[in-house]
């Protein structure tokens, strides 16, 4: 996955485009807090990209659209990696999805939210079962999510490395 990002990135710094990370989520809720964890581990380990949304200053439902306003304001056609929390199948939990294309996020919670993000990565956080939506992301433990943000941060910094190495 990190020669994929590597390459990704390696592209658009050869076209002149930022790397934009949009973390995505909240810490009022462990199984939301995904986005801004990752946003936070990758702001401490300085990565020479962009990156809105961190536990300090998250974006969330309420602050996206004016968050993509901002970037698309600051940036002429940047390469957007978004992050977000995910909500799957019982096996599917606790791993990490990359695709090419925008995030939808909200939508294992039936939030309707623009989608955003050249690619993105979702963070497998918990299952959907019989409770009510929401009290998935209550339910989910931080562990899983801690795990997931450092694995997501170890691929992007996997890639930031192989595009030194060149």
């Amino acid at each position: 996955m990190s020669l994929t990002i590597g390459e990704i990135i390696r592209q658009a710094s050869a076209e002149g485009r930022e790397v934009v990370f949009l973390c995505i989520g909240s810490d009022r809720y462990v199984g939301d807090s995904l986005g801004p964890l990752v946003g936070s581990m990758l702001e401490d380990s300085q990565v020479p990209y962009k990156v809105y949304g961190t536990l300090k200053d998250p974006v969330h439902a309420f602050n996206l659209k004016g968050t993509i306003k901002e970037i698309n304001r600051q940036f002429t056609k940047p390469v957007i990696f978004s992050i977000d929390a995910s909500l799957g199948t019982k096996e599917e939990a606790g791993s990490v999805i990359f695709r090419d294309g925008p995030l939808k996020p909200g939508k294992g919670i039936e939030k309707v939210l623009p989608p955003v993000g050249d690619y993105h990565f979702a963070g497998v956080v918990n299952y959907i079962d019989p409770l009510p939506t929401s009290q998935f992301l209550n339910d989910t433990r931080l562990y899983t999510v801690m795990t997931l943000a450092q694995a997501i941060v170890k691929v992007i910094l996997g890639a930031r490395r192989d595009e030194e190495s060149l």
